[in-house]
Order: C-alpha cells, then structure tokens, then sequence
C-alpha cells in the first residue's frame, strides 16, 4: 500500500471527484458514512456522542457524522466555534445539523460546564490532515480538557494536533486517540512512535478514491500489506528437493548465549530452508544437536567463535549471541576483507562493526543489516527522533548500497533506491529477547531460497510480526516467548496459502 504525502492526498481527493464525477461534499458525506458504518459496528445505541468539529473540512466531516450517527437513533451533542469562517462544504453541512432540533450544537467554551452521560464517547473532528503548525490557544485549551475526561476518545482521519508527514514539537498539543478512522491510506506519522502513540487503534476507511490515481502516482514509502506479501511469496513446487531451497549458515552463540543460536536456527529451518548449518563454538554442540536436530553443526572455535569458515554456496546469517570478544572482533574483521557476497547482520555482528566504525565500509553490497534503534544509533550516530534516524538510515542505505532493517514498533525496511517499507504486523509481547535472533533466522532462510534481498526483509519481517501475532492471540502478549513465535511460523504460512 502506497503512503501519500498531505498534499498527494489533497491531489487524490481532487482527482477522485473529477474523474468519478461526484462533488466535493458527496465525498465528504461517503468518508462520513464510512464512519459511522464503524460507530454501528463498535458501539451500543445507548452511547452518547459529543462531537467536536473545527471549521476546515475535517470539521466537515464532523458535523456529517453527527447528523447521520442522529439519524441512527444516537443521543448527538456537536461542539464548535462562533464567529468562524468555516469551509464551503463544512458550512453546508454545519447548517444541515443546525437544522435538526434534536442535535444540540454549543460552543467550545460551554464544554468546561457541559455535564457528560457515563456512557459518552468522544469525536474529535478539530484538524485534519492539512495541519502544518501547532495548536494554540482556545483550541490547545480544548484538547487538553478533553485529554482529561475519561471517555473513549475517536479521531477521525488523524488526531487533532498531529501533522500527517512531519514530527511534532516537543510542547505540541494533540488528542490522544483511543481509535482513529483514517481514510484510504495510512499517514506517515501514524508509523513513528513519537506521534503514532496518539492514533491509537487505526483503522482505514475506505472511501473509494480512485485506483486510477493511486497506480500513477509515485511515491517512496508503503506499509507492507497482504496484496504484496502475496505477490512476493514463492509456494513451493512439488517437484522439488531440498537443494531447491538454498544452503542457510547461522554464525550465532558463545559461552552462555547458545540460545541465541537455537532461536536463529530453529527459525531458519521454519522458514523453508533446504539446507541449514549453525556455526557455532563447541560449548554449543550438544544444545545445537539436540534442540536443533535438522541442522548441521560447523565448529566455529572452542567457547566463542573464531573460525568463519562457511559451507560454500550457503547464505550467511551473522551475529546472535557471538559476542564482542577481542578475537571474535578480529576473526569476524578479517572474514568481512575477503567475504564479498552479501551477508545478513544482525545484534553482536553489529556491535563489533560499531567499535570498528572503519569497518562499515566493509558490508558487502546488497546485505542486509538488522540494527535496533540502540544498535543503529551506535553504527551510525545520534539522531533527536525516528524521524531524523529514518532520514539518516536512508542516506546510509544509499551510500553503502545495502539494506536496512530498522527495528521498531512498526519496522521499517529501507532499500539503497531510498524506498521505505513500513511493517503493521507484530506485537509489544514481541518486545523480549530472542525475537531479533529469529528475524536473523528467518530473512536468512528466505535469502537462500532465492528471494531478492528486498523481498526477503520485506516477507521476512512480516512474516515475524504475523507470526508473533498468532503467539499473541495463543499465549497472550505477557506470556509469549520467542520460541512461541518460531512455532507459529508454519501457521501463518497456511494461512497465506
């Protein structure tokens, strides 16, 4: 799915109502439907709506809501200024409201006296998309009173005081959304943690903008959905072996870390590898063998690894629990010198190119690097939010023409062409060791069997999340572990099939 920039969605409104031939307030009155198809679906018809609506065309919005959630049998109370200059379409729709008896439409500075029903839920149709400074003022004031009551609270296409591409500033003044209802597409700061913490819940209203607009229209950021995880994803021929789906080398574990090993392993194997070795220090062995029995043991040295020495023609996954020992750093070093096909990189693998910043240089092209923020911050430099860190790991993406896998809530996969996948499966029960060991298994594991380097990050870190949301829904998010992800794997490749 594509993401749009606000201007491009202003563009793709436009587009919309002239090539579908509607009018700019049947567009509105469609997203309006939209969401209260959801308020149907969500909420009993005892509920009381307070509906605060701004002036531009989210406002807009606001007042339509309000008039058909009305229509419904709703109990619908609208908040708005006086004395505003509202939008054309907002205007109109202002008056339909006015014109229904039963809707009572005060002003903002009557809410602080306005007695709320136990059962009220919130709309907050202040701002939309089209915002471009802070709040301030009657409206900051508003928002940090409704931020207080403790009813469920809705925004619809984007919570009041966000800015749709941009970071916010640090006093900046938003409603902190239980739910919003987007339309058509995700915003760019819904996926950042900074302001992605205000949306709550997301979910998209389809409004039915043009497909035309949207296969012509370029732009370099996506979320990663099901449409493309479909057109990536390989089934598997019947008339295959096992030498049609790749050689998988983990080079993983050290004295007290060999789990880190068994995690990447188990979920390489899980992941369709025809072959799998695990390099490993011989501490390990018997652990290796015995959780892992499918794969084959290389020995890599006798506590830690000092031996990368790999199965030819394998893909190589690096990193898991090896550890920084002054000569693990110097083996690994060394490999990277004469090693020039790409490699997959993660954790420790890391963090010793981070003491070697000179190394960097070094990565194999087309490689894919797995940092955390932490990690990618000690590779690369301090940034003041993921914004400036995205910026920055695009730049480095480019100039060292490999991929970058940067953990986070929502995962963002950037390629050297500067485009940005952004990941919307996974789960905070996924925030425990071990889920970064297995991400390594399993993007190594789709390497060897062929998929490009950006197919294997992209199906990769989906898979992982999907999985870990299957571990969820079982285990629940306190309860699961890292081996609970791994085991979902094949759940969700029945699923796709």
């Amino acid at each position: 799915m594509k993401i749009f920039s606000a201007p491009q969605i202003k563009k793709w409104d436009s587009f919309s109502i002239e090539n579908q031939r509607i009018s700019s307030l049947q567009l509105m009155e469609r997203a309006a439907q939209s969401c209260v198809k959801w308020f149907l679906e969500n909420f009993e018809s005892k509920c009381s709506f307070a509906v605060f609506c701004g002036f531009g065309n989210n406002g807009g919005d606001g007042f339509a809501i309000a008039r058909l959630l009305y229509s419904k049998g709703f109990d619908v109370t609208v908040f708005t200024g006086k004395n505003e200059k509202f939008s054309e379409d907002a205007l109109i729709n202002f008056q339909r409201c006015n014109d229904i008896s039963g809707i009572e439409i005060l002003d903002f500075e009557k809410v602080g006296s306005f007695v709320f029903k136990d059962n009220s839920v919130l709309i907050d149709a202040l701002f939309g998309i089209g915002l471009n400074r802070n709040v301030e003022g009657e409206i900051a004031g508003l928002i940090e009173f409704l931020n207080k009551l403790p009813f469920p609270g809705i925004s619809i296409d984007i919570p009041s005081g966000l800015m749709a591409d941009e970071m916010i500033s640090e006093n900046a003044v938003v409603f902190k959304a239980d739910e919003t209802l987007t339309f058509q597409t995700w915003k760019k700061s819904m996926l950042h943690p900074e302001t992605g913490i205000f949306c709550g819940n997301i979910h998209l209203m389809d409004i039915f903008l043009s497909d035309e607009f949207t296969s012509q229209e370029e732009t370099d950021d996506f979320v990663i959905g099901e449409k493309l995880i479909h057109k990536v994803y390989k089934m598997r021929n019947e008339f295959s072996h096992k030498g049609t789906y790749g050689k998988t080398t983990i080079a993983a574990g050290s004295f007290g870390k060999i789990g880190a090993a068994v995690l990447a392993t188990k979920a390489a194997l899980k992941s369709g590898s025809g072959l799998t070795f695990t390099l490993a220090p011989k501490c390990g062995y018997e652990i290796l063998q015995t959780n892992c029995p499918e794969a084959m043991f290389i020995d890599g040295g006798e506590n830690k690894v000092v031996n990368f020495d790999f199965e030819e023609n394998s893909v190589i996954g690096i990193g898991p629990g090896l550890g920084t020992d002054s000569d693990t750093q110097i083996s690994f070093l060394n490999f990277l010198v004469r090693i020039s096909k790409p490699l997959v990189i993660d954790a420790d693998a890391l963090n010793i190119l981070s003491k070697n910043p000179d190394a960097i240089k070094l990565i194999p092209k087309k490689s894919i690097i797995t940092p955390h923020p932490k990690e990618f911050e000690r590779l690369f430099g301090k940034t003041e939010n993921s914004f400036e860190r995205l910026k920055l790991a695009r730049q480095k993406a480019k100039n060292l023409q490999i991929y970058i896998v940067l953990k986070d809530h929502h995962t963002q996969i950037i390629t050297p062409e500067n485009k940005v996948y952004y990941n919307i499966t996974g789960n905070s029960g996924m925030a425990k060791g071990g889920s970064g060991d297995a991400l390594l298994g399993m993007i190594t594991s789709l390497s060897a069997q062929n998929y490009t380097p950006e197919n294997a990050a992209v199906f990769g870190v989906w898979l992982h999340g999907k999985a870990g949301d299957f571990a969820a829904e079982k285990f629940s998010k306190e309860a699961m572990l890292a081996s609970d992800l791994i085991a979902e794997i094949g759940t969700v490749f029945n699923y796709l099939n």
